[in-house]
């Protein structure tokens, strides 16, 4: 098929994630290599969101396609009753990367799965109900996951969400709730309205608090030094657990192999996917701490999947783990992060329109406003089209200058793949200065 028609094939048989169906025009892609896409004119697109945070080897490596044929060349699937190499050798790699005590796992199909398998468990763990998780937030596209989240795409299901879900507000410093004058005293509101939130719901019923380990697609919301130790120390007080989401940020996308390593902190349970595998085949897992597995040495654990620990995608799991460390793709992440840094301060000083840039590692957003002092974004929270005039045009100067990135409401992300160079930063950050000077037209004083 010739681009044209390929494009309008998948127009008529498929169906195409979080959109209206018509009015789509889809980049046909042919191949990819390294942070680079080519579609089927040749063109050539700089990856810098990784497609979802989650391609972290970057595109095309064929060691994940060499490790995935030697296993479908002895085994694809069997029983999850069964066991296979790549399993064991997997959960054995998981529990010497993730901290503490988490030493078991539990692998799912992709991140929503790990998430509702992780809400289940921790009830059945405590024999509590209730789950306490951010206004901003995004854990997931199933109706648990997607309850949990509180991102905007889970309006339309609002009416049949899962019940027991609690929400709180985030630090986020830049737009603050309670108005603060520092990170620091924004963390202790935060810790305030959650340990409020707490007692108002009765702790005794509080089964687990779920946060991000990074902030992700809600902005990259930085949590002040000190925050998630508390939140950890408070959760423990009263008995409830601490479900730690590294779906986004887990496997070397802030620097370290998961963003609670950042905070000093262990969680109960590790949520695990994108960059588990970097996208080249689905997974997901959930790793869980010593007692919360031996509490089921002699109790049912009633959770399931049919492709629970599939044979082939923990073989590409275990090589894509040993890309990450053989080619210092983490320590990588953490030395670019800060180039990238670097350089968008410089952009700041030539662009008005952009009013806060928040990173750890690869998991960066720009947040572009109309005006500096009140903060006026060029597109409010949850925009409807009709409000997303600018976003739009920077989107479209975004695509059009040859880069891919995740470009929603007023945020611009930059999240390229871990082994990506200074150069292809700079070309990176090039492409997005001239999408950003659309957004300066718009800036007023």
């Amino acid at each position: 098929m010739d681009r044209q028609e390929t494009v309008q094939t998948s127009l008529d048989h498929t169906l195409f994630s979080w959109s209206k169906q018509s009015g789509l025009n889809p980049l046909a892609i042919e191949r990819a290599e390294g942070v680079y896409l080519y579609d089927m004119d040749g063109r050539r697109y700089l990856d810098f969101s990784s497609q979802l945070m989650n391609v972290n080897i970057g595109h095309g490596n064929q060691r994940i396609t060499e490790a995935v044929r030697r296993q479908m060349q002895e085994v694809s699937y069997v029983h999850p009753g069964m066991v296979t190499e790549a399993r064991s050798a997997l959960g054995k790699k998981l529990a010497e990367l993730a901290p503490g005590n988490l030493n078991k796992t539990f692998f799912t199909l992709g991140g929503s799965e790990a998430i509702e398998n992780a809400i289940k468990l921790a009830r059945l763990y405590t024999g509590r109900h209730k789950i306490i998780t951010q206004y901003r937030s995004y854990h997931g596209g199933t109706y648990g996951a997607i309850t949990a989240s509180g991102d905007p795409r889970r309006f339309p299901m609002d009416s049949q969400q899962i019940p027991n879900i609690i929400r709180v507000e985030n630090p986020y410093f830049y737009r603050c709730p309670w108005n603060t004058a520092s990170l620091e005293e924004c963390g202790e509101m935060a810790l305030r309205n959650l340990e409020q939130v707490i007692m108002y719901e009765n702790p005794d019923s509080i089964a687990a608090i779920l946060f991000e380990g990074e902030s992700g697609s809600s902005g990259c919301l930085k949590y002040p030094p000190f925050y998630l130790k508390k939140v950890k120390a408070l959760a423990e007080r009263h008995g409830i657990l601490l479900i730690d989401d590294e779906v986004m940020s887990g496997f070397g996308r802030t620097g370290k192999w998961f963003a609670c390593e950042h905070h000093d902190v262990v969680p109960d349970i590790m949520c695990m996917a994108k960059g588990i595998t970097s996208g080249y085949i689905p997974l997901g897992a959930m790793i869980v701490s010593d007692p919360i597995a031996k509490h089921f040495d002699d109790k049912f654990l009633a959770i399931g999947l049919t492709y629970s620990a599939h044979a082939v995608a923990c073989a590409a799991a275990l090589e894509n783990i040993q890309v990450l460390e053989e080619e210092g793709m983490v320590e990588n992440a953490a030395r670019m992060g800060r180039y990238l840094e670097s350089r968008v301060e410089i952009l700041r000083e030539k662009h008005p329109s952009i009013g806060d840039f928040r990173n750890s590692g690869l998991l960066g957003c720009i947040e572009l406003v109309k005006n500096r002092k009140t903060k006026e974004p060029i597109a409010p929270w949850n925009a409807k089209p009709q409000d997303m005039t600018i976003t739009s045009k920077v989107a479209a100067a975004v695509q059009a200058n040859g880069m891919f990135t995740f470009v929603r409401w007023n945020w611009v992300f930059t999240a390229p793949p871990l082994c990506v160079t200074e150069a292809q930063i700079d070309e990176g950050l090039d492409i997005i200065s001239k999408a950003i000077a659309v957004a300066d037209e718009f800036y007023h004083d």
